[in-house]
């Protein structure tokens, strides 16, 4: 299973929310690419990075910072948070980012996902599927629709889509535990798709029960940077 610790950026700093709400941050490093460091240096070879301001703004707001966090780390990185358009994907690529997540476009336009796995392949592209009591919320979480997350999940996978991060926004940054049931149910529900945990995560009795689940991978935030789970019990789940 592989754990990817997260770098969320809001104002050219590391941050966490609670809930997805913008109003209820911390900062957890004034520096992005020091914490990025800091993970590389213990051995993490993959992270998470969420372009907060990106994902308010509908551009790639911090793309040069994520460059360079990329040039002068090495890590792996999965991005999201902005994306709308092939432009910005191929941008991201070409600086040497790893996975590209399509959020909101993923609901508002289906055709854009066809074109993304057409044009850079399965493997470079990610579908975020973020929900609040089981509905795709989109723009930032600010915005709730009518799609269920199953729904919207099967409908990727029949596009072409391998790999989704699926986010229990009620549960984000809380440190109350997964929505085990939720990705219970979506891993039943994909044929091939593999499914990336995040959200809610407070200890390492978590990556336990999402492991016996059948998550490909998962994103953990809040419960490192409050103590709750070390860079070393991390690793010892990450099979990468």
């Amino acid at each position: 299973m592989q754990i990817l610790p997260a770098i969320d950026i809001k104002d050219g700093r590391a941050v966490r929310l609670y809930k997805g709400d913008f109003n209820q941050e911390t900062v957890v490093n004034q520096s992005p690419l020091a914490q990025a460091e800091i993970f590389a240096q213990a051995g993490v070879e993959y992270i998470h990075v969420v372009d907060l301001d990106g994902a308010l703004d509908g551009v790639a707001t911090n793309a040069k910072l994520i460059a360079e966090i990329k040039a002068k780390t090495g890590l792996k990185i999965e991005v999201g948070g902005g994306i709308r358009t092939i432009e910005q994907i191929e941008a991201y690529l070409k600086a040497g980012i790893d996975r590209v997540i399509i959020g909101s476009m993923a609901v508002k336009s289906p055709d854009f996902v066809s074109e993304s796995l057409h044009k850079f392949g399965d493997d470079k592209i990610v579908v975020g599927i973020d929900a609040k009591g089981g509905m795709v919320a989109t723009e930032g979480w600010l915005e709730v629709s009518d799609v269920d997350y199953l729904i919207l999940a099967k409908k990727m996978e029949d596009l072409g889509v391998r790999l989704f991060v699926y986010t229990d926004v009620d549960r984000d940054g809380t440190l109350e535990g997964p929505n085990f049931l939720h990705y219970q149910r979506l891993v039943e529900t994909l044929e091939f798709g593999k499914v990336i945990a995040s959200g809610g995560v407070h200890a390492a009795s978590d990556l336990v029960e999402l492991e016996k689940i059948g998550v490909h991978g998962v994103i953990v935030g809040k419960a490192y940077y409050s103590g709750k789970i070390t860079l070393a019990e991390l690793g010892g789940f990450d099979d990468n």
